[in-house]
């Protein structure tokens, strides 16, 4: 493997994506920047001249970047077609909501929407042409890694199916045991351009890692447990030694005020702004079937706390009559009509508001999860425990970067990372995600049917 032709072919993907990314946020700025000097200029009470007209336009482009950044909308060749369609035309939606915004305080009244609304369309019919004929380029120029899948542990195969997914990005030529000799198995890293190391054991990682870095091979690592624990660490400089800092509460006195305060504020203006929908969804599913309207469930949160989660009930009356915890399947018979529709849509979730009101949960944490299902976690996973150093979250890391079905193991490291790493931003962050999570229906598929929870080992604990 030549690695200096390597190394310039993955310059050239970064400048191809560089200048695509520019590309189309200029286009869209520049229909945004026509509609600004022919419509609403002329609605100020003192119209703005070139300079003005600049500015506007900078300060559009720059909030178009970061909301496209924020949703990953311009990353060619990394996400499919339709991924980066629905990411970059949310990012667009958005921006032009805040720049109508802008432009009903400075006109010091409501303009007419139409101009933004058409241009909104103009903009979608570029975003789509921009993505088709970029990324066929992109793909024929650039065609998939050459990848060598190192495996340990258990259920390679499902990871292989989820980097298929990426057959665009990635492409296992070839898949190999940690438990191969390590000499024949940097072998086969040299014929490779990419190495993906999957649940290896430490000690053999640790040398196969040293060996790819040594060599300058793309490596990706599939992170323990400890790994994302001490990414989150402090770094200090107290002798001529680095140490890592791992403190025994990640969040920070003034932080947990920060984060209580925004919960109440947050809760209390979503609860008024939802309160026509709550009212409707309590109304269908009361004429549905008769039923109560609202489920109510124990939950664990902060300290592995019990508490009653609440919320719209989407499934029949009696649903776990026989007392055993069971997780949502694909297709479940137990899910109403008007159950499908609002779990798809999140309305189901919208009570909650209501615990982190009263400071059962927060908006941001890991997902609540029952006490039984739990149990069964641990007894699997002993660390699944960790989750409970924070408050559970209406919304997440894992609830964001994963499914509902994803696994268990998969699920705590997401949710560990957020941990680790917590700030006001990050929350701030994964809230503004939240808004186009709830339009994505993947993540809300079941777990395997016949399973009660998402672990693959449930068949053998029947």
């Amino acid at each position: 493997m030549d690695r200096k032709r390597f190394e310039t072919v993955q310059m050239k993907k970064r400048i191809y994506s560089f200048l695509m990314a520019f590309l189309i946020v200029a286009v869209e700025t520049g229909i945004m920047a026509y509609v600004w000097v022919v419509y609403y200029n002329t609605e100020l009470p003192k119209a703005y001249y070139f300079w003005g007209h600049v500015f506007i336009s900078v300060v559009y482009m720059l909030i178009l970047f970061l909301a496209s950044i924020m949703y990953s909308g311009l990353k060619i060749g990394s996400y499919r077609m339709l991924e980066l369609l629905f990411s970059q035309a949310f990012s667009t939606v958005l921006t032009n909501i805040l720049f109508y915004a802008i432009v009903c305080m400075l006109a010091y009244h409501f303009p007419t929407p139409v101009p933004v609304i058409l241009a909104t369309f103009a903009q979608g019919i570029c975003i789509g042409a921009w993505i088709f004929i970029s990324t066929v380029i992109y793909r024929g120029l650039f065609p998939p890694l050459d990848v060598l899948l190192i495996y340990g542990g258990n259920h390679k195969d499902v990871f292989v199916e989820k980097v298929k997914t990426r057959r665009h990005q990635f492409n296992i030529t070839k898949a190999v045991s940690h438990k191969t000799d390590i000499d024949e198995i940097k072998h086969e890293i040299d014929d490779h351009e990419a190495v993906f190391l999957w649940d290896v054991e430490s000690g053999i990682r640790n040398e196969l890692f040293k060996y790819c870095y040594e060599n300058s091979v793309e490596t990706y690592v599939m992170p323990k447990i400890m790994d994302i624990i001490l990414k989150g660490s402090q770094t200090l400089h107290l002798f001529d030694s680095p140490l890592l800092l791992t403190k025994s509460s990640p969040i920070e006195a003034e932080q947990l005020l920060v984060k209580r305060l925004f919960d109440i504020l947050f809760s209390l203006l979503l609860i008024i702004i939802l309160s026509p929908v709550m009212l409707l969804t309590a109304l269908c599913i009361k004429l549905y079937d008769r039923g109560p309207v609202l489920y109510k469930q124990i939950r664990l949160t902060k300290g592995n706390k019990e508490f009653y989660m609440y919320k719209f009930r989407s499934m029949i009356v009696d649903a776990e009559k026989d007392g055993r915890a069971r997780l949502a399947t694909k297709n479940d018979p137990r899910i109403t009509p008007v159950g499908a529709v609002i779990r798809k849509l999140r309305i189901d979730e919208i009570p909650q508001l209501f615990n982190v009101l009263t400071g059962s949960m927060s908006f941001v944490g890991p997902r609540p999860e029952r006490p039984d299902i739990a149990k069964r976690y641990k007894l699997k996973m002993p660390e699944f425990t960790y989750r409970t150093k924070v408050k559970a979250g209406i919304t997440g890391y894992a609830q964001i970067y994963g499914k509902y079905n994803t696994m268990p193991y998969d699920k705590l490291k997401l949710d560990l990372y957020y941990i680790e790493n917590f700030s006001v931003w990050l929350d701030l962050r994964l809230i503004i995600l939240t808004v186009k999570i709830i339009f994505s229906m993947s993540s809300t598929e079941g777990i395997k049917e016949g399973n009660m929870t998402a672990l693959f080992e449930d068949e053998d604990d029947e």
